[in-house]
């Protein structure tokens, strides 16, 4: 049994064997999943026999992933075998009626994570498990044999978007969150949204030096029937089915100001807004836009979820010091909304490009928060397997070590193949007063290396008309490397006065020893994070820099 974690921590790698290697039983109080699922691709691809020919219409998050290979058929035979009898029947019958193609491929691999994040929820806990309606029903179908159907508590639409022109259908505009318990001593915390102000100026129409009100009944009705207790007189008026409220409760609230008396001499409760908790958040949420393009909080990923519907997951299904999960963590949204209200978190992602963005948010967000990243290269050695392993993760961690934005499409975890034109990533800096930002472009060589290599950036650096350029090497410079190197000359940095190398060699090795770019101070690697600055006890706010 793993020992339970005990600080804040991301995880680089794929989330089954972690939740197995690391995470004990019951150690996790809310577990929130997005995974990324393309549903804009043709639908019936997805049905695709795995003997037909390929497509370009691949679901490109699961590429080399979610197909049905050994692999796949190795988890489905262990599922079938060693799973709880009913997911054990569940997942046979789903493989009966849907076949060996890529839907089933993600079904089974979905199936051997949601098993597992059962294993590791606290009885008190509860799993959201957010989808679109390509594979919903399947999900539920899998969820019910895993939790139980009768542990389900909402499917809950959030309206991700206002418009969408879809042909021939009813235009898709939300997205489906599950909500499933361990037990039924779950945590629920009621969360109350702002009063619509068209109810309010409806309904809270009277106001006096207490604020606004409206009447409300004080008097029972036909349908409560009579009570004797609460039948007596009081000011002259005797309601016909008696009142709601005891005489000392009434004499209390007429003491206070909070009867009212029509000119009818009907009294009537003066019911005031500022006791109103707001509504009761529903199982429909019209009220969290998505991040849209100008959002201060936005990213640049493409299924960022927004910080405030994350927010209320959290709070309705937590307290503070819970522990979250986010097994497909992706910008890191889960985990941001769970530091800022003040919760312990765990993160998982399958790509070095996640991992290095979400530290820069968590870095922006909370100056001074400390976590730890396991599953990353921590020596010369473990840079050398991950190169031979996989060359995208190697080119996106090197490129996290100087902070640089990869240039390349990430659609897909295994990168886009191409021509780089000689540029791997970019850092912006601002150093003078055009508010134009400067770049350093990067390149990252994971096998041999030689002065061409350098002169190729150079050649970059002209063409693109950068300032400075950085080659991050697995292999030693050779001299001639460095020569040429330092026949680039300069950079001159008219805002701090400096000069800084126009060409630098870099070592994985050096920048694992701590080494760092010669530069102005970086702006706008990834796009800044709204920095969260303390407003009281247990209270939160966002700093927009403003």
């Amino acid at each position: 049994m793993p020992e339970p974690i005990t600080q804040n921590t991301l995880f680089y790698g794929d989330n089954l064997p972690i939740l197995r290697e690391y995470l004990p039983d019951a150690s996790v109080d809310l577990i929130y999943l997005d995974p990324p699922f393309n549903s804009n691709r043709t639908y019936n691809v997805l049905f695709k026999d795995e003997s037909g020919e390929d497509s370009e219409a691949q679901i490109a998050a699961f590429e080399d992933t979610w197909h049905w290979n050994q692999a796949t058929a190795r988890t489905y035979e262990d599922l079938v075998l060693q799973a709880p009898i009913p997911v054990s029947k569940m997942i046979a019958a789903l493989r009966d009626f849907i076949g060996p193609n890529q839907m089933m491929a993600y079904l089974v691999m979905m199936t051997a994570r949601l098993v597992e994040l059962h294993r590791i929820l606290k009885p008190t806990g509860s799993l959201y498990l957010h989808c679109d309606p390509t594979a919903s029903h399947y999900l539920k179908v899998i969820l019910d044999a895993i939790f139980g159907a009768a542990h389900f508590r909402n499917e809950i639409v959030w309206q991700r978007t206002s418009s969408h022109s879809d042909s021939k259908r009813w235009a898709a505009v939300h997205d489906t969150i599950f909500c499933y318990s361990k037990s039924d001593a779950f945590t629920w915390n009621p969360v109350y949204t702002e009063h619509d102000p068209a109810y309010v100026e409806t309904f809270y129409r009277y106001s006096d030096e207490k604020g606004r009100y409206r009447h409300d009944h004080i008097i029972r009705s036909a349908s409560m029937g009579p009570r004797p207790n609460l039948s007596y007189e009081y000011h002259g008026y005797t309601p016909q089915w008696g009142w709601r409220m005891t005489r000392d409760k009434l004499e209390a609230l007429d003491k206070d100001n909070r009867i009212y008396w029509s000119n009818s001499g009907r009294p009537y409760l003066k019911r005031y807004l500022d006791e109103q908790k707001g509504n009761l958040i529903t199982s429909v949420i019209t009220d969290i836009p998505p991040v849209g393009p100008q959002a201060a909080e936005r990213l640049g990923y493409p299924t960022q979820k927004p910080l405030a519907l994350l927010e209320r997951i959290i709070q309705t299904s937590s307290n503070p010091g819970d522990w979250v999960l986010d097994p497909f963590c992706g910008c890191g949204t889960a985990v941001a909304a769970a530091q800022k209200l003040e919760r312990r978190w765990i993160g998982i992602d399958i790509t070095f490009l996640s991992i290095s963005l979400q530290r820069s948010r968590l870095q922006e967000m909370f100056p001074d928060l400390a976590f730890q990243v396991i599953g990353e290269p921590q020596t010369l050695a473990d840079a050398h397997y991950l190169a031979q392993q996989d060359r995208f993760q190697f080119e996106w961690w090197a490129l996290s070590l100087v902070g640089a934005r990869p240039t390349q499409p990430t659609t897909s975890r295994k990168g886009k193949k191409g021509a780089d034109r000689g540029v791997d990533g970019v850092i912006n800096f601002m150093d003078d007063a055009s508010d134009k930002p400067k770049r350093v472009l990067v390149q990252v060589k994971s096998g041999k290396v030689s002065a061409r290599d350098v002169r190729d950036l150079g050649g970059a650096l002209e063409r693109e008309k950068a300032a400075i350029g950085l080659l991050l090497t697995l292999e030693t410079p050779t001299a001639p490397m460095e020569q040429e190197a330092a026949a680039s000359g300069f950079y001159r940095s008219p805002g701090w006065n400096q000069q800084y190398p126009r060409v630098q060699l870099l070592t994985i090795e050096s920048l694992l020893g701590g080494a760092k770019p010669q530069m102005p101070p970086a702006w706008g690697t990834f796009k800044q994070a709204q920095r969260v600055r303390e407003s009281g006890p247990g209270q939160a706010t966002l700093d927009l820099g403003m």
